[in-house]
């Protein structure tokens, strides 16, 4: 029996990246933002040469600590969540405390007077806000990272739904369409049954890993294969995919189940069947991919739309904003295009 990974404790240390530019970003924000709220309260003294001077401050403190956040992580990391952020937080307050110390001295021994006189005073108070405010960030980036990380959770057990997600009526059809085959095309037999194999083997055991286009195409074609020899005439294949990136990375599984649904919902309920266009094209930055089928004849009964939706979040999780799934119902077909990011 094969081992099985032990599962993650929740109290296990999802540590966002501060060294993402979205991290530095964030802190360089909240520090001007402190500053720009000094300078507007009603009482305040502070005029350009003081907000530019605590801006300059601020920015150069911000940009430490993302360094020094950044530096910690792979000693944080090791350390449990109640730890981790703890550490964190006492590495950023002393961080404030000697740079503060250090403006402080630099401030009287050039006789600028740009700091109070007491140096005390402004070590002691820019300790108390760099406490208030680590404390805010460091809540804001574990709740940022918990987000992220149930995220993938959601991604991956979807995942793991549709690799167990073979319809049985597929499977039936399947079998059947070969035991038919066996005396009368024993060569159309066993491409069928290796067809099939094929199938099972990346259904079951791409264990979330990713693919290619061209291996997702080459999956495509095997699963129409078999549907081929099961519906005859009543499918009709058109492919409009020249010039499209073979070696594009897309995660594992995610076109054929659109195509299973064209199949599926679209050409099977019509007496005639239909045509299934696949057709796909290379645009500024991306890869745009059409599948489509004519509408059954009669109205089909309502779908929940579990695999679409399935597949649209896998694709939110993977590439954000910058891919995307819609549907389009008119003209008597229903058409899915799916963008995917591409270097141009």
């Amino acid at each position: 029996m094969a081992d099985t990974p032990e599962p993650r404790t929740h109290d296990t240390t999802a540590l966002p990246d501060f060294c993402s530019a979205g991290s530095v970003f964030t802190l360089v924000v909240v520090a001007e933002l402190v500053v720009v709220i000094d300078a507007l309260a009603p009482d305040a003294r502070m005029g350009w040469r003081g907000f530019s001077t605590a801006t300059l401050f601020v920015v150069w403190l911000a940009l430490l600590a993302s360094l020094l956040l950044c530096r910690l992580s792979p000693l944080l990391v090791r350390w449990r969540r109640p730890l981790a952020y703890p550490l964190a937080w006492c590495a950023l307050l002393a961080l404030v405390a000697v740079a503060s110390a250090l403006v402080a001295w630099l401030d009287h021994a050039l006789g600028t007077a740009l700091t109070p006189a007491s140096s005390a005073r402004f070590v002691a108070g820019n300790t108390v806000l760099g406490a208030l405010l680590a404390a805010a960030l460091l809540r804001y980036f574990y709740v940022l990272a918990e987000w992220r990380a149930r995220l993938a959770a959601v991604a991956r057990a979807q995942f793991d739904a549709l690799q167990a997600r073979i319809r049985p009526h597929f499977l039936y059809n399947s079998m059947n369409t070969v035991a038919a085959l066996v005396r009368v095309d024993p060569d159309a037999a066993e491409r069928t049954v290796e067809d099939l194999s094929e199938l099972f083997r990346a259904s079951l055991g791409a264990d979330g890993k990713s693919s290619t286009l061209g291996a997702e195409l080459a999956l495509i074609d095997r699963y129409l294969a078999i549907e081929q020899l099961r519906l005859g005439e009543r499918l009709r294949v058109v492919r409009e995919l020249d010039g499209l990136p073979a070696e594009l990375e897309m995660p594992a599984l995610l076109l054929q189940p659109l195509v299973e649904n064209a199949v599926y919902h679209g050409i099977q309920p019509r007496r005639n069947g239909g045509t299934l266009r696949i057709a796909g094209q290379r645009e500024a930055g991306s890869v745009r991919i059409e599948i489509a089928n004519p509408l059954p004849d009669a109205a089909a009964p309502a779908r929940s739309g579990h695999g679409l939706e399935s597949v649209r979040r896998r694709i939110a999780y993977h590439y954000g904003e910058r891919g995307g799934l819609e549907t389009h119902r008119g003209s008597g077909e229903f058409r899915v295009v799916v963008r995917l990011p591409c270097a141009s």
